[in-house]
């Protein structure tokens, strides 16, 4: 099982991205997503997380109405559409997975991706 985080990249504040996450090595149908961050010298904290079912997503509230996490169709790609950036979001951008996870936004996902760089310059 492979999680395969992409996309990030260098941005000035105010732009977007849209990091990219491939499931390999299982069907993740049903397996709930959801991405983390962690910026220098700071913890690992939660940024926003999918369902299942692509019924319910829960955000941050630190990039609650400036970014989306959807799935892809094939459902074993998860995306986090990040708009108005701002200096504060630059950090190693990880997503997860996991099949009974209940609370989306703690951090006890079974599987983890290596993680993606953003960097948002002011």
């Amino acid at each position: 099982v492979q999680l395969q985080a992409s996309g990030g990249g260098l941005v000035q504040a105010g732009a977007s991205l849209r990091p990219s996450c491939a499931a390999t090595g299982r069907t993740f149908s049903y397996y709930n997503m959801g991405w983390f961050r962690q910026a220098p010298g700071r913890e690992r904290e939660f940024v926003a997380a999918i369902h299942w079912s692509g019924d319910n997503m829960v955000y941050a509230d630190s990039v609650k109405g400036r970014s989306t996490i959807s799935r892809g169709n094939a459902r074993n790609t998860v995306y986090l559409q990040m708009n108005s950036l701002k200096p504060e979001d630059t950090a190693v951008y990880y997503c997860a997975a996991d099949l009974y996870l209940r609370d989306l936004s703690s951090s006890g996902y079974r599987y983890w991706g290596q993680g993606t760089q953003v960097t948002v310059s002011s």
